[in-house]
């Protein structure tokens, strides 16, 4: 007969010699370590977001180095700037326009990692998406204006490029748009052309702007011709900032005495202005402007030959510098990024008109020592 021990798994379990059994003790459960369950979750939320990160869309715009290109030189097989029509000169020497490349926003989205790593490296900047593109800003509708902007940029260039060269053309100030709630709207309207102010013929904006400034707020009679037909509309204009503004965005259509043609593609914006009037002056003009030396810059330009910022600065130098460039012309209003920006062996030259940007090439181009032109300092860099 067996008999059962305590704790043994029943008296059916037969007994060992020496009267004790062969048998496991039941395991003895412990409640689960609170850290593994807090790794364990971590782990699922740091994999949760790696996937995010690759997937989602960041907020941001990456600005890179873009190509460079010698406005006196070709591109696919054209020559960049041509002129049909009145006497031209081959030129040596490169003055390069610069671009960046834009990565993120409405055109080509990045994700949060793509982001971090931008943000790691020296050689690009970061930027929220909505400092660089307008909240509803489309893909089709970024390219439109970048497309339009270039297009504009090469008029103007030329535009200023004739006039440093003495040579007439004919403008025409156009009304572009009007923002809502201006002193014109409801009077003036979208593609008008502008022709007189109080009886004084329009020649270009700074007319307008003159006989505004002499009015101290009274009421014009702006002359227009819409539609084909003369018309005559009455505008008070508006204080801000200092200045009397009709409150419109103007256009300018010109005629130039001769073909100035710019074959470029797959780049848009207005930055490439000077470079272009430079290169166009150049082409116009007999011997080398250059001297055969390698110059770079950037800026919008008007009519007038006025130079203006524009954006990306530190990644144009470095693209400048990595193409060859000695000497890089930037516009006195950028001179805040430039800054702390140049790269080593760069010399910068600070302009603020065509006039400026085209003695200091000619002065280093002679072979003229070029060091004391003005450059972006501490003590200048809010374009002072």
């Amino acid at each position: 007969m067996s008999q059962a021990y305590p704790g043994s798994p029943g008296p059916e379990s037969p007994p060992m010699p020496g009267g004790y059994l062969d048998y496991q003790p039941p395991a003895v459960q412990r409640p689960r370590d609170g850290r593994f369950t807090a790794m364990a979750v971590s782990g699922v939320l740091a994999l949760l977001l790696a996937v995010l990160a690759v997937v989602l869309p960041a907020p941001y715009v990456v600005e890179s180095a873009g190509p460079t290109l010698n406005t006196l030189g070709s591109e696919n097989g054209k020559q960049i700037i041509s002129i049909n029509g009145h006497q031209s000169y081959p030129a040596k020497g490169q003055l390069d326009l610069v671009t960046v490349y834009l990565n993120g926003g409405p055109q080509n989205q990045i994700n949060l990692f793509e982001a971090y790593r931008s943000w790691l490296d020296p050689q690009q900047a970061v930027y929220p998406v909505e400092l660089i593109y307008p909240p509803t800003a489309t893909k089709d509708q970024i390219n439109e204006q970048n497309a339009a902007d270039m297009v504009s940029s090469q008029d103007k260039a030329t535009a200023a490029a004739l006039s440093q060269q003495k040579i007439a053309y004919q403008q025409q100030l156009f009304v572009g748009s009007i923002p809502a709630g201006s002193a014109s709207a409801g009077k003036l309207q979208a593609g008008d052309a502008l022709q007189t102010v109080n009886g004084q013929k329009i020649v270009d904006q700074g007319t307008l702007q003159q006989v505004l400034a002499a009015g101290k707020g009274a009421a014009v009679k702006i002359g227009v011709l819409r539609d084909g037909k003369s018309a005559e509309v009455t505008v008070t204009p508006q204080l801000s900032n200092g200045r009397y503004l009709l409150g419109i965005l103007l256009n300018y259509k010109y005629s130039f005495p001769f073909e100035v043609k710019i074959a470029l593609e797959n780049i848009g914006g207005p930055s490439a202005g000077m470079m272009f009037a430079l290169g166009i002056i150049d082409t116009l003009t007999p011997g080398d402007l250059t001297g055969g030396k390698h110059f770079a810059g950037t800026g919008t330009i008007d009519a007038a030959g006025n130079v203006g910022a524009i954006g990306g600065i530190p990644q144009k130098m470095i693209g400048a510098k990595g193409a060859g460039a000695s000497v890089f012309l930037a516009p006195e209003a950028n001179c805040d990024e430039v800054v702390g920006h140049v790269p080593e062996g760069l010399q910068v030259v600070k302009v603020k008109t065509l006039q400026e940007a085209y003695d200091a090439v000619s002065l280093i181009g002679s072979g003229k020592d070029g060091s004391a032109l003005p450059t972006c300092t501490a003590g200048n860099a809010a374009g002072k």
